[in-house]
């Protein structure tokens, strides 16, 4: 398999795996709001109903994560979620054995930040 080929498969398989952990999320809270509510950060809660404050967040990963779909300019979309996966682990370190999957997906984000932005770069 060449560069070419890795480039050709790698980078949609590696956005596409970065939108789909984005977009699963509020969708299942739809469905089950209460299994979400208890990731939202302590310091949010009561600021509005925790129904509105997930489904609001949930309307940000939607964003980013077509965002990341569409091509453009996705290392913005891409460091973004970088951050609020960290920030996920880091704002409820009692449920670490569940999220800890979330620094790898942070990495994969990481990865398509590191490779857009160098592109971006170059062709500027």
């Amino acid at each position: 398999m060449s560069m070419r080929d890795l480039e050709r498969f790698g980078v949609p398989l590696l956005r596409g795996g970065l939108a789909f952990s984005f977009l699963y999320p509020p969708i299942a809270a739809l469905i089950d709001p209460m299994s979400w509510v208890g990731y939202l950060p302590y310091f949010v809660r009561g600021i509005a109903p925790d129904e509105v404050l997930l489904h609001a967040f949930g309307v940000v990963e939607i964003v980013l994560a077509l965002w990341l779909l569409s091509g453009v300019r996705v290392y913005i979309p891409a460091f973004l979620m970088a951050i609020i996966l960290i920030a996920i682990v880091f704002l409820n370190p009692g449920n670490f054995a569940v999220l800890f999957r979330d620094l790898s997906i942070a990495a994969m984000a990481l990865a398509v930040f590191v490779r857009d932005f160098k592109k971006s770069q170059s062709e500027s």
